[in-house]
């Protein structure tokens, strides 16, 4: 599996994860730790999509703000992404379902997490689709 296509799959995930966060965030027995986690898992899909279409290696990791900071290296535009860092504790503190902190927005996290897919998603595409040539500029022949 070549780059283009592994950060293609990535997004798949990241689809699923983020369906699976809009879908029970309307459950009211399911709690912020579970929609917080697939928010989570979402975003931190999406953040190593972009990296792996950049051809960006990145460590194994949870922790959204090392893939940021990547990113940021690599001089992507991430200024309206630190936000998401409030998601990273879901990444570990669902697995022990320890919440005691402040709620969870969820209408505003999900909109980010599927803003930035939507971002990836096009970046993604705009590269696989073949280049049009102006048709104000004539063809070599």
């Amino acid at each position: 599996m070549n780059e283009d296509e592994l950060a293609a799959k990535l997004l798949t995930l990241a689809r699923r994860d983020l369906r699976a966060a809009e879908v029970l965030c309307d459950q009211p027995e399911v709690g912020d730790g579970i929609v917080g986690f697939h928010a989570q898992q979402a975003a931190e899909k999406i953040l190593k999509a972009w990296l792996t279409f950049l051809r960006i290696a990145y460590p194994r990791t949870h922790d959204l703000s090392l893939l940021l900071y990547k990113l940021e290296e690599a001089g992507a535009e991430v200024a309206n992404l630190w936000e998401l860092l409030e998601l990273n504790p879901f990444a570990v503190q669902f697995r022990y379902d320890i919440f005691d902190d402040e709620p969870l927005d969820h209408g505003v996290t999900l909109e980010q997490v599927a803003a930035l897919l939507n971002r990836v998603e096009g970046l993604l595409a705009d590269s696989m689709s073949p280049e049009v040539e102006d048709e104000g500029t004539p063809t070599p022949g």
